[in-house]
Parts: structure tokens; C-alpha cells; sequence
């Protein structure tokens, strides 16, 4: 029989999950939302549904599927989640429970080392053997490679970009600490900075649909390019702050680790990256370490919204190689 692995990518809105042959082809897709208000197991029913899917999908094309493997947001250390601030898990053993549901071996890891790892295996980073990501999106994640091998610290803290502090009396973070990259860089960040102006009175082009329902509403990507289109004052703002702390994280990053490359993914860079990448660089020039950022080169993903199942499988077929 065909052998197969699937990737899935665990965020804090959606589970996305695919199916790939050994030659690293995609044969099908899954998504669900991550439902992450229902709690924990609502959450893993809903990883199970995707994983289950993408099972009989094998089972129907003739594939054995021989791993699984997962990008999962937060601090990962042996299968078990330690800690994440957008999702409720606290030391969850989520790889044990997926292999005691499915019977397959479970590799998990952070999200954002695991989407790095794509685009290091499969994406914009090919070649490279030491190299920094930044994934942003609902939150903030890093990724690092160093020597063609992801780092990920003692205990799978290392990477935890969005986790450093800008500003230590900035507005508090989903980690409950204060001024985090991800309190001004993500859209998290900048949803709350829109909402703090309306507040105060300011016009947005997204004041409608954020006063229709301001305790639900999810601000997509999409949502700030078209603001940013209609020059949206409070959005141009919101960016301009993001860009401001993403480019200090990424001097910081290039004075500690002289990386030769470093990767911007995420929804926020998918949609709005040139506009990014170009208002952090003076940042970076400006922050960094002399000549630390003269043989770096910045680039956005290639694999996009595939960046992490793509990881995510190719964690798998390392293993199993």
C-alpha cells in the first residue's frame, strides 16, 4: 500500500489539515474552525473531525498513513502543550491523545518553527542554513533555524517572538504579560488599537462592522488591506505602530543571531507584506547591530497559508526517513 502523512496547522481560528503522498504531493485538504470559546475539547473534536476526514480520504485513494504531524501555537515540549495565550490549553497532552484516538504516531511542534521549517524544506528559504521567521497573523510566532535545524530552546520556549517585550508599561498581552510584540504587531493588537480609537471618538472604515457586534467581531487580513486602500487614518496608524515594533524585534533578532535570511508569513504579511516589509526596514537599519543586517536578506513566504501543514509534514517525513 501507498504511504502517506498528514499536516495539520492548529490555530486560534481555524484547523487545517492535508493529506501528502511520499513525494510530498498534496492529495486533499480540510478545514474546520478551531472553535476555541467551547473549550478544550471542543477543540480537539474538531481536530479529530479534520484528521478523521483526511483518513478516509487515504483510506478511499489506497494510502497508509504513517504520521501525523502538527504546528500548534504556544510552547510545546514532548508532544504536550505547555502553555498558549490564544487557545486554553495549559500542559495538554495533545500528541498522546491524538495517537491513543488514531493509533498513528504524533509529532507536534510550535507553529511558527514548524511553518519556518516549510519554507526552510519546501518554500523561500531553500538553501539557506541559518534563518529567522516571523509569522503574523492572529498572534505573533518566530520561527528559528540554526545549522538546517529548527531551535527550539531547553524546554521549546525558543522562538517566542511575539513574547518579547517592547514597551514594559504597553498594553497588556493574551500571555498577561505587558507591551509584547503581538500587543501592537498582530491583528489581536491591532483590532484592539482600532477599537481604543473609536472609543475615543475617531472615525474607521471598519467602525460599522465592529460596533454591529464589538465582542465578536474577528478582524481578517483582508479587512486591513481594504482600510489601508481607503486611507483609513486610525488603520494607517495601527500599521504603522505594527511595523515600528516588528522591525526593532527583527534588529534585536539579527544582533542576537546573524541569520542570513529572515522569512514574514502570516495573514497580516500574505496581505499586506511589501507595505510592511518596507515601512520596518528603516527599523532594522536603525536598531541592529552595524553590518548585521548587510548580508541579510528579507523575504516573504512562499507557502503562505501551506507554510505550516507543509512543515508540519516534512517533520513527519524526516522522521520517518
Amino acid at each position: 500500500m501507498k504511504k502517506a502523512v498528514i499536516g495539520l496547522d492548529v490555530g486560534g481560528t481555524k484547523v487545517l489539515g492535508a493529506l501528502y503522498d511520499e513525494e510530498s504531493n498534496p492529495i486533499s485538504k480540510e478545514k474546520k474552525s478551531t472553535k476555541a470559546s467551547k473549550g478544550e475539547e471542543k477543540i480537539l473534536s474538531q481536530i479529530a473531525k479534520v484528521i478523521r476526514k483526511l483518513l478516509e480520504t487515504a483510506t478511499e485513494e489506497e494510502y497508509e498513513v504513517k504520521g501525523i504531524g502538527a504546528g500548534v501555537p504556544g510552547v510545546i515540549n514532548e508532544g504536550q502543550v505547555l502553555f498558549t495565550p490564544n487557545l486554553p490549553w495549559r500542559m495538554y497532552p495533545l500528541a498522546k491523545l491524538l495517537e491513543d484516538e488514531f493509533n498513528i504516531p504524533v509529532l507536534i511542534g510550535n507553529d511558527a518553527n514548524v511553518s519556518l521549517y516549510g519554507e526552510w524544506a519546501h518554500g523561500a528559504a531553500r538553501g539557506t542554513k541559518n534563518v529567522l521567521g516571523f509569522f503574523v497573523g492572529t498572534g505573533v510566532g518566530g520561527g528559528i533555524i540554526i545549522d538546517k535545524k529548527i531551535y527550539s530552546g531547553s524546554i521549546g520556549l525558543a522562538g517566542e517572538i511575539g513574547h518579547i517585550t517592547m514597551n514594559p508599561d504597553g498594553v497588556i498581552c493574551g500571555c498577561g504579560s505587558k507591551g509584547c510584540l503581538e500587543s501592537y504587531s498582530s491583528k489581536t493588537g491591532i483590532l484592539k488599537y482600532v477599537k481604543g480609537q473609536i472609543e475615543h471618538g475617531r472615525d474607521s472604515s471598519i467602525k460599522a462592522d465592529i460596533e454591529e457586534d464589538p465582542e465578536h467581531f474577528i478582524l481578517r487580513s483582508k479587512d486591513i488591506k481594504k482600510a489601508l486602500e481607503e486611507e483609513d487614518p486610525v488603520m494607517e496608524e495601527a500599521i504603522e505602530t505594527a511595523a515600528k515594533y516588528l522591525g526593532i524585534a527583527t534588529a534585536t533578532s539579527l544582533s542576537m543571531l546573524n541569520p542570513e535570511m529572515v522569512i514574514y508569513g502570516g495573514g497580516i504579511m500574505e496581505a499586506i507584506g511589501d507595505i510592511m516589509i518596507e515601512k520596518l526596514k528603516p527599523y532594522i537599519v536603525r536598531y541592529a547591530v552595524p553590518h548585521s543586517f548587510d548580508h541579510c536578506e528579507l523575504k516573504l513566504s512562499e507557502l503562505e497559508d501551506d507554510a505550516c501543514i507543509i512543515g508540519a509534514m516534512s517533520i513527519v517525513e524526516d522522521k520517518m526517513k
